[in-house]
């Protein structure tokens, strides 16, 4: 019989990140883009014109596919199919939610993806050098090359930006619900985060294992990060202890130790000034792969998790690891990485 709460194999692809070419793209081709009509401030129509303007100023073909967000799988799904099938690339049009739908499907299809941003915080497209003004990205995404980048995967679903079990998704839940209320901006987001921070309770009593290294902890949430423009943002980055970075080697995780409210409040403060490593109860270390589990886990135990702004069950244990085979990203290549401000993350 197998013991379900055992690490369960995940495939890790390729041996090396590099060791296989990019997808082609013929630039004949129709590009095939993926909207999410209800992502951002802007209506469908708008989303539909800032490709179409794109599209006709540099004479490229492009397909647009527009979908509510229950069905962006399944587009998604199709379109990364049909991309390999004709030599092209597929375009996420939406938030960093958006992008994760869409990379699941390409990466497991292995075709190329490009990005035309309309989230809150965009963490995945400025951290890659991509413009997080629509018009600007869509100009970008058609002079563009696949380049490899790392993804994360959190059992069987890939990140780009983060993953995270405990306070966190609860505080994903809860900002919903404010910008529903009072609409979407940072400063809204800001303040759901800080209305979840201060009513949390919550203890996770956890089995954690890195390589040989061994521990239970308890926390109030466990945060890692695949996006190093986020962790600076955060301020705690982890010291270097092992090979590359955290999105170019490495991932990082952050522990929240159980604190009181006053505890809480000065945490939330060094949060909001860029120094949350400087902050008591928050630790924060570097790995490549990572198994966590409830200490007391069952055949059914299931955790809330989160993965780049998306909020879901899995079954124990969470199995967290960079993966070798990389994600193809549509970059210029003379962008620069580009790293502006933000209050709070993604």
């Amino acid at each position: 019989m197998t013991d379900r709460c055992q690490p369960r194999p995940i495939s890790a692809g390729s041996p090396q990140r590099d060791a296989l070419p990019p997808p082609s793209i013929d630039p004949e081709a129709t590009l095939l883009f993926v909207i999410n009509a209800a992502a951002g401030a802007f209506d469908l129509e708008a989303k539909r014109t800032v490709i179409q303007s794109a599209l006709a100023a540099h004479g490229r073909k492009g397909e647009l596919l527009s979908c509510q967000p229950a069905d962006l799988a399944q587009v998604a799904g199709e379109a990364a199919k049909m991309a390999v099938a004709r030599d092209t690339a597929v375009i996420a049009v939406g938030g960093d939610g958006s992008l994760n739908t869409v990379a699941q499907a390409a990466h497991a299809a292995g075709c190329a993806m490009g990005v035309i941003p309309y989230g809150t915080f965009n963490y995945f497209a400025r951290t890659h050098g991509i413009a997080t003004e629509p018009a600007a990205a869509a100009r970008q995404v058609l002079q563009a090359r696949p380049v490899p980048v790392q993804v994360g995967a959190i059992n069987e679903r890939i990140f780009l930006v983060n993953a995270s079990l405990g306070i966190y998704p609860e505080l994903l839940q809860d900002r919903e619900a404010y910008k529903a209320r009072f609409g979407r901006s940072r400063w809204v987001a800001f303040v759901a985060a800080g209305a979840t921070l201060l009513r949390a309770q919550r203890r996770l009593r956890l089995h954690i294992e890195t390589g040989s290294a061994v521990r239970d902890v308890q926390t109030l949430t466990l945060f890692v990060g695949n996006n190093r423009l986020q962790l600076q943002q955060f301020g705690a980055e982890p010291e270097d202890t092992i090979a590359g970075t955290p999105g170019d080697g490495s991932m990082a995780a952050l522990m929240l130790r159980p604190i009181g409210t006053l505890s809480m409040l000065k945490l939330m403060l060094h949060g909001a000034m860029g120094r949350l490593g400087e902050a008591a109860g928050v630790e924060s270390f570097e790995f490549k792969h990572m198994v966590v589990k409830p200490t007391l886990c069952t055949d059914h135990t299931e955790l809330v998790v989160a993965f780049d702004g998306e909020v879901a069950r899995m079954r124990a244990p969470i199995d967290i690891r960079v993966l070798e085979k990389p994600l193809y990203l549509l970059q210029n290549p003379d962008q620069a990485a580009t790293a502006t401000g933000s209050e709070f993350p993604a």
